[in-house]
């Protein structure tokens, strides 16, 4: 048994310091909204002018995600990390010291481009740092500590703001992105492929030299599926994300106070159905459509408006249970689609593309269904949570059909 233990210590090393470097992304994620109401009276901005802030973020992480795959797959994932917390650390101070409008948007603009190379850079130092049988748990602290993240950044951001100013509140954020990155340099050699530290570097630039191969991910059905069903839960998180408290007002008429407890109920929720799936995801394909059928059932359930107040918090913790169930499972199931055909070399490309349609739904999620609730359909904008994660469940099933057969490759490709 203690042959093990040093590969475990190794692997919960890294498995905490890529779940610190995902916490740290979607704390800034969560950089600008918590600031929303000193920006807007600062500077005498409409909700759509701080709405194009993220726009602006999201846009430019989608684009950039797809493309810091290929960048991961050629340098390698741990300086490509390194970039990404740089980046966000220069956002913050760009905020600190903004005094108009556009540099606002070049805040966000910074901040975009540093948050898009987190999931290829984290899940290709995870598959090959990682050995197999922690993988399931790697990737559920992994989204773990993304929501902590997100629970964390409007406590710090608006906290700070409200006692010493927004500015000051930019400059502390730096602090955050400026104390990760030293831990993250400081243990290098444990996130460090051999060959990102020098003698194979050649080797691995030479892997990435051909540009037929390097699109040949984009011919792969399952590759596609994933981004769909990236496309489709991040859109129904979208919905509840950002108008989720106001849906719950109307619908079951409870102050807003409570319905944003709600909310947090399902971050809660889906933080403990993470560790739950960390121990589940080798069940593949069939968990993750189970989880997310019950999320949608809870989802429905919700909308039909005929529950009582007393059951809404249960509720959203239960859905946020199911969709937290499924993210480890839904990270091996985008594992299995890239190795089943291109192998390790792919990660960074794969990944970086499927995640694409994670910022692509958080782009279109309030374009699409923020008219919906401005015609007064709140209980609608529910249904419409409860079809797009229902067609999550599909594509999962079908990305698990398509990857079936050949998983074995994905077992074989990964360092025991």
């Amino acid at each position: 048994m203690t042959s093990h233990q040093p590969e475990a210590r190794r692997d919960a090393e890294v498995i905490g310091l890529v779940g610190l470097a995902h916490g740290t992304s979607h704390f800034f994620q969560l950089l600008l909204p918590p600031l929303f109401p000193w920006l807007m009276a600062d500077f005498s901005l409409s909700y759509t002018r701080v709405g194009l802030l993220m726009t602006t973020f999201f846009v430019i992480s989608g684009i950039g995600q797809a493309l810091a795959g290929f960048v991961v797959d050629r340098v390698g994932a741990f300086r490509v990390l390194l970039f990404g917390v740089a980046s966000l650390g220069i956002a913050a101070l760009v905020l600190s010291i903004a005094n108009s409008y556009p540099m606002l948007l070049l805040a966000a603009a910074l901040a975009g481009c540093g948050n898009s190379i987190f999931h290829p850079a984290d899940f290709t130092i995870l598959n090959h740092r990682v050995g197999q049988p922690r993988l399931g748990h790697a990737f559920s602290m992994h989204g773990l500590g993304g929501n902590l993240g997100w629970a964390a950044a409007p406590v710090f951001m608006a906290g700070l703001a409200s006692v010493v100013g927004w500015h000051t509140a930019g400059l502390g954020a730096s602090l955050v992105a400026a104390t990760v990155l030293t831990i993250l340099w400081l243990r290098r050699r444990a996130l460090m492929d051999p060959e990102e530290e020098g003698t194979g570097a050649h080797a691995l630039r030479a892997q990435s030299t051909a540009p037929v191969r390097q699109f040949a991910f984009l011919s792969s059905g399952a590759v596609w599926l994933s981004f769909a069903f990236f496309l489709v839960t991040t859109m129904a998180f979208g919905i509840l994300q950002n108008y989720g408290p106001a849906i719950l007002s109307h619908v079951y008429g409870v102050s807003l106070v409570l319905a944003n407890g709600g909310l947090t109920a399902y971050l809660l929720g889906s933080g403990a159905g993470m560790i739950v799936g960390g121990f589940l995801a080798e069940r593949g394909d069939r968990l993750v459509a189970a989880a997310l059928g019950f999320a949608a059932l809870m989802s429905a359930v919700l909308a039909g408006g005929a529950m009582p107040q007393l059951a809404l918090w249960p509720l959203m913790a239960a859905m946020g249970f199911g969709v937290g169930v499924a993210g480890p499972g839904r990270d091996l199931l985008v594992r299995r689609a890239a190795t089943s055909r291109f192998g390790r070399s792919s990660f960074g490309r794969v990944y970086g593309f499927v995640y694409s349609g994670l910022d692509t739904g958080q782009a279109l999620s309030p374009v699409l269904f923020g008219p919906l609730l401005d015609a007064g359909h709140f209980r609608q904008a529910l249904f419409a949570v409860a079809v797009l994660q229902a067609s999550g469940l599909f594509f999962a099933l079908h990305v698990g059909s398509r990857v079936q057969a050949p998983a074995s490759l994905a077992t074989a490709a990964t360092p025991q």
